[in-house]
C-alpha cells in the first residue's frame, strides 16, 4: 500500500502561514514526522498563491530536500509549473496530476517518460468529470490509452476515480468503490489511489468518514491513498483493512505497526 503523505499542502494554514515566513524548520519537521509515521511519498503544494505558486513550490522543493531524499509527490494543476521545477527534484517523484485534457497529457507525460516518475490520472476531461462507476471506468481505460501510448509502464500509473463529498452526492463513494474494483481487474499493473478527505467535506466528525471510506476501498482493491500518515486511527484503520483484505501475510506489518505505536 502506497502512502502519499498530504500535510505540506499550502491549503492548510500553518503550512500556509511557514511559507510566507519562509520557516524552513517547521516545513523540514512536518516532512520528517510523515516519514517516521510511514509515508512513501511527501505530497508537496504551493496551489492556494495563485500567481506565485512556482515561486513557493520551488522554495517548499528545496527546503524538504535538505533534510531527506524521500521521493516527493510534486502537486500543481499547471503542467509548466512540473516543467520548471522537476529537474530539481533528486529522487524519482510522483507527479500529481494528469487528466484527460489536451494540454496537460502533452506537456505532462513526455516528462514522465524521460524522467521515469510515477503519475497521479484524474478521471476528469476538459469538459466533464466521472460521477458514476461506468464514466470512471471509461476515464480510467482512456488514461490508460494515453500513458501506453507515451512509453509509460502501467506500473507508474495511479488512477484516482475521483469521490465527490457525500454531503452533495450520496451515491459517490459507491461508485468510486465499483470504479476502483473494476479498474484493478481490467488494467493489470495499474494502480489506484484516492484524495480521501473529499468524501466527508461538510459533514461532522469527518475523520469517521474518511476511515470508513479508506477501509471500504482497500478491501475492493485500492493500493495507494493520499492522507495523512500521522493520523493514528486513520493508520491503524488502513492497517486493518490490508489484513482484511488479505494483504498483509500473517499480519506481519499490522503487528509491526502495533510494536511501533503507529495505530490508533
Amino acid at each position: 500500500m502506497i502512502i502519499i503523505g498530504e500535510r505540506i499542502n499550502s491549503s492548510r494554514k500553518s503550512i500556509s502561514q511557514a511559507l510566507t515566513s519562509h520557516d524552513a524548520e517547521f516545513i523540514q519537521n512536518e516532512a520528517k514526522a510523515q516519514i517516521e509515521a510511514g509515508t512513501h511519498y511527501l505530497d508537496v503544494n504551493a496551489g492556494s498563491f495563485v500567481g506565485e505558486e512556482e515561486r513557493y513550490l520551488r522554495w517548499l522543493i528545496e527546503v524538504v530536500q535538505e533534510v531527506t531524499d524521500y521521493p516527493l509527490c510534486i502537486d500543481s494543476p499547471h503542467p509548466e509549473v512540473i516543467k520548471s521545477l522537476l529537474p530539481l527534484v533528486k529522487t524519482a517523484p510522483m507527479i500529481n496530476s494528469i487528466t484527460l485534457e489536451p494540454r496537460r497529457l502533452e506537456v505532462i507525460l513526455p516528462l514522465v517518460a524521460e524522467y521515469k516518475t510515477k503519475v497521479i490520472g484524474l478521471c476528469q476531461a476538459a469538459d466533464a468529470m466521472a460521477e458514476t462507476a461506468e464514466d470512471k471506468l471509461t476515464m480510467a481505460g482512456h488514461l490508460v490509452e494515453k500513458v501506453t501510448a507515451a512509453g509509460v509502464s502501467h506500473d507508474n500509473l495511479y488512477i484516482d476515480p475521483l469521490v465527490y463529498p457525500l454531503a452533495t452526492n450520496t451515491d459517490s463513494a459507491l461508485a468510486t468503490l465499483d470504479a476502483i474494483e473494476h479498474i484493478m481487474k481490467e488494467f493489470p499493473g495499474v494502480h489506484t489511489t484516492c484524495g480521501l478527505t473529499n468524501i466527508s467535506y461538510g459533514l461532522p466528525n469527518r475523520k469517521l468518514v474518511n476511515r470508513t471510506f479508506l477501509v471500504a476501498a482497500i478491501v475492493r482493491g485500492l493500493d495507494s491513498a493520499i492522507i495523512d500518515p500521522t493520523d493514528k486511527m486513520l493508520y491503524g484503520s488502513l492497517k486493518a483493512a490490508l489484513i482484511i483484505g488479505g494483504k498483509d501475510e500473517f499480519c506481519m506489518d499490522y503487528v509491526t505497526a502495533f510494536r511501533q505505536g503507529r495505530l490508533g
